[in-house]
């Protein structure tokens, strides 16, 4: 099971709002050089929902290229329609990802009986671990602890990327948690909470921004140093607030832009972000020296 810091990683875009598949590949090769555990593409942060289907897979392509190796490429693979599902993780798997990610149904709002079978197809059908994804303020319903407890038990079902806010939630979920099934914390604001509960790690959107600290904060929570990683928790806990101030990822390619990063602008409908939150934003970059 992958452990740590993985950043879910922004897709940039040139001025002409093309994809800037340089800049995918230099932002990926900082993210091995800055100790970024792990690399996501093509989720929440990526705009996926914006990219045509040759821009994913020439991404994904860049993305395990350009890692060699060196450390797990995570790929968003899901669909609320179960056979492109099914499709689209077979693509990437053959195309050298490391482990999927799997949202739940969103829009059809399946029954639990559904969700568990759509979990179970998908996971039969490659050979690929599998983190399931959990954001029901973005797919209108969560993933109960009853679905993922029949779910959970599947060999090539390893985690679960918990975005819900929810800690009573993640409280029932942690009692999952074993050698072959862990949580990744989806909130930046409740990474510390919620790796004390046993979670394994962060998917995490601060990490297109400060990687070191993602990573320094995940570390420290393995090794069960709780004052240091609560003390980065606290430390960067307004930036974080300020990164979530409009939809992700408007906030965080912001930032970036800010501090020289790169990352480009948005596609439509995402816009840039009103002048009172853009000032919002850079006072905390100022705050933390970061400008």
């Amino acid at each position: 099971m992958i452990k740590g810091s993985m950043v879910a990683l922004v897709t940039p875009f040139t001025e002409d709002g093309s994809v800037n598949f340089k800049r995918v590949r230099e932002l990926v090769e900082w993210h091995v050089q800055e100790g970024t555990d792990a690399i996501l593409v093509l989720g929440t942060t990526a705009e996926t929902p914006t990219l045509t289907t040759e821009e994913e897979d020439e991404i994904v392509r860049i993305a395990i290229e350009q890692v060699a190796g060196r450390i797990p490429v995570v790929v968003g693979s899901g669909s609320n329609n179960t056979a492109k599902a099914v499709e689209t993780s077979l693509k990437y798997e053959k195309m050298g990802a490391d482990a999927l990610l799997v949202i739940s149904p969103y829009y059809n709002k399946a029954n639990k009986q559904g969700m568990i079978q759509h979990f179970l197809t998908v996971a039969d059908a490659v050979n690929t671990p599998i983190i399931l994804y959990n954001v029901p303020a973005r797919t209108g319903i969560s993933i109960s602890y009853e679905v993922l407890e029949a779910v959970c038990k599947h060999k090539n079902i390893v985690g679960i990327k918990e975005a819900s806010g929810d800690m009573s939630l993640v409280s029932k979920f942690s009692k999952l948690i074993d050698d072959n099934f862990t949580i990744y914390s989806g909130n930046d604001d409740i990474n510390v909470p919620l790796m004390s509960l046993g979670g394994g790690g962060v998917i995490s959107v601060l990490a297109n921004v400060l990687p070191g600290v993602s990573h320094d904060m995940a570390a420290a929570a393995l090794e069960g140093d709780f004052k240091k990683a609560r003390e980065i928790q606290i430390k960067y806990m307004d930036l974080i607030n300020a990164l979530f101030i409009e939809t992700n990822p408007i906030p965080v390619k912001e930032a970036m832009n800010m501090l020289g990063l790169e990352a480009g602008g948005y596609r439509l409908p995402l816009y840039p972000m009103e002048e009172k939150n853009r000032a919002v934003l850079k006072a905390e970059l100022e705050k933390l020296g970061l400008l």
